[in-house]
């Protein structure tokens, strides 16, 4: 995703014009004002995703893929088999049209879930897998553009917690990280054929629940964090939605139908690209300064005192679906 190139026509010698097929010419003070909209910088972005287990990491990446509001510099891989994770990336990238993203190893760990996309990812020999250090690749290229990159965390914290206890000062020059995590007053859905429930009351969420010390050492960092959790990311994918994605034949969604059939499930719950679609537009999730303290159980606790995160507690799923589908859509 290239920066726009802007052609003021008005300054252009007309030796420049020949030859040239334009669509539309601008000229004047209206023409001067598009120009400069249009010259807004793209957001710099590096994801940090545990795909192959659910699927939601697999929406979220599309649509952060699908927005050109976004410059993705690189895709770490994270969380369980790391080297499998990153060859999936690879392969999905490449097919989506994007195989100019590097993709990065992030921190291997014991594996606590199930790799249902692996024959996806397995297609790509071992010999082709990335050979980039997440955790080394993501803090060069925080010391390259200090104060401009949004970290979007859509797994657990373990590059994160690695990357912290690496260059902590280098850390710090994140301009923002955005996550999808923690359970503040809802748990986890359940579901009917036609609903879902959230149950009352808060529970462990996954990402925490799996680096307990990483989501702490975030937390104290002092890095703007904005949190999507539990109570804004119970996002169904219901069936018409589905179908419409899925025969939309473009390279991105080629990609989602294949991984979803390998995932076998029925409805996806897209936790996940809330926290895409809150770092391109944060109204679509408002956020609530807030004190979280993260207990041994990997609960995410409010307490009183000095706010260390920004918490988004509601969503509007209709408003959510009507920009998530209208990026995936798009020709």
């Amino acid at each position: 995703m290239g920066q726009p190139i802007l052609y003021r026509v008005e300054w252009m010698p007309m030796k420049y014009l020949m030859g040239i097929v334009v669509a539309f010419v601008v000229i004047g003070p209206v023409g001067r004002v598009w120009a400069q909209a249009a010259q807004v910088a793209l957001q710099k972005v590096i994801i940090d995703t545990d795909i192959g287990d659910d699927i939601d990491d697999a929406f979220a990446l599309g649509l952060a893929l699908e927005s050109p509001e976004l410059k993705v510099l690189q895709v770490n891989s994270d969380f369980g088999d790391t080297a499998l994770r990153a060859r999936l990336l690879v392969r999905y990238l490449k097919a989506a049209g994007h195989a100019d993203i590097p993709v990065a190893v992030g921190v291997k760990t014991a594996a606590r879930s199930t790799f249902t996309q692996a024959r996806y990812a397995e297609r790509v020999p071992a010999s082709d897998a990335p050979k980039l250090d997440a955790v080394d690749a993501t803090l060069a290229l925080i010391r390259k553009y200090p104060g401009q990159i949004t970290l979007i965390g859509i797994g657990p914290f373990v590059n994160i917690e690695a990357m912290i206890d690496k260059d902590v000062a280098t850390f710090k020059k994140l301009k923002r990280v955005v996550v999808m995590g923690g359970s503040i007053h809802v748990g986890y859905a359940e579901y009917g054929v036609n609903s879902y429930t959230k149950l009352p009351g808060p529970q462990p969420e996954w990402n925490v629940l799996n680096d307990v010390s990483g989501a702490r050492k975030l937390l104290a960092s002092g890095v703007p964090v904005y949190m999507m959790p539990l109570d804004a990311t119970q996002l169904k994918l219901d069936e018409v939605k589905r179908e419409e994605l899925f025969g939309h034949d473009s390279p991105v969604t080629d990609q989602l139908t294949l991984l979803y059939h390998q995932w076998g499930q029925l409805t996806p719950t897209l936790y996940d690209p809330m926290a895409v679609g809150y770092a391109i537009d944060p109204g679509l999730c408002r956020t609530t300064p807030m004190r979280i303290r993260v207990d041994d159980k990997g609960n995410t606790i409010p307490e009183a005192g000095k706010p260390n995160v920004s918490v988004c507690l509601h969503s509007d799923p209709e408003r959510f679906f009507d920009f998530y589908m209208a990026r995936l859509l798009q020709r």
